[in-house]
């Protein structure tokens, strides 16, 4: 899953995997649904945190 990835993506990555558009993912990044962290005003979304993210929704 997500393999094809860097081990850092970044919101566009995330909105291409996760099949979003950008105020989601800023959305879910904001409210700390999927874990992340920023240099500067840039996004760094580890890819573990988004398959964290995809398998806790799954559950409901």
């Amino acid at each position: 899953m997500l393999e094809t990835y860097n081990d850092i993506m970044t919101v566009e990555d995330v909105c291409e995997s996760l099949l979003i558009g950008k105020n989601a993912a800023y959305q879910l990044l904001n409210q700390g649904s999927i874990k992340a962290f920023r240099i500067g005003s840039r996004w760094k979304i580890p890819r573990a945190s988004v398959i964290e993210y995809i398998l806790r929704s799954r559950q409901g």
